[in-house]
C-alpha cells in the first residue's frame, strides 16, 4: 500500500492549496480517507476525514476553509484549503483506514507566511 501526497509549499495567508493524496495496493472506495496534520513540538491532529459513503468531517478550526473530498475512479483523495492562516503551518499527513487498517502517508509540509 502506498499514499503519496502533492501540493503543499510556502503560501501567503489567506492563500489557497490544494493537496492530493494518491492511493495505490489497497480497495480505495471501501477506505475512509482522511488528513492529519502536525506542527513542530505539537501532536499530530485530525483536520477532515472523507467516509466511503461521502460523509465528512472537520476539524473545528479548519470548518468553512477547508474541503476535503475523493475520486475514486482515481483512487485519489484532495483537501481544498482557503483563507490559509500561519497557524495553519504543518506537516500535513493523509491517512487511509479500515479497521483493523491504517495507511499513512510521508507527509508534505504546509508553510503559511508572509
Amino acid at each position: 500500500v502506498q499514499l503519496v501526497e502533492s501540493g503543499g509549499g510556502l503560501v501567503q495567508p489567506g492563500g489557497s492549496l490544494r493537496l492530493s493524496c494518491a492511493a495505490s495496493g489497497l480497495n480505495f472506495p471501501i477506505y475512509t480517507m482522511g488528513w492529519y496534520r502536525q506542527a513542530p513540538g505539537n501532536l499530530r491532529e485530525l483536520v477532515a476525514t472523507i467516509t466511503s459513503g461521502g460523509y465528512t468531517n472537520y476539524l473545528d478550526s479548519v470548518k468553512g476553509r477547508f474541503t476535503i473530498s475523493r475520486d475514486n475512479a482515481k483512487s485519489t483523495s484532495y483537501l481544498q484549503m482557503n483563507s490559509l492562516k500561519p497557524e495553519d503551518t504543518a506537516v500535513y499527513y493523509c491517512n487511509a483506514k479500515m479497521t483493523p487498517r491504517n495507511y499513512w502517508g510521508q507527509g508534505t509540509q504546509v508553510t503559511v507566511s508572509s
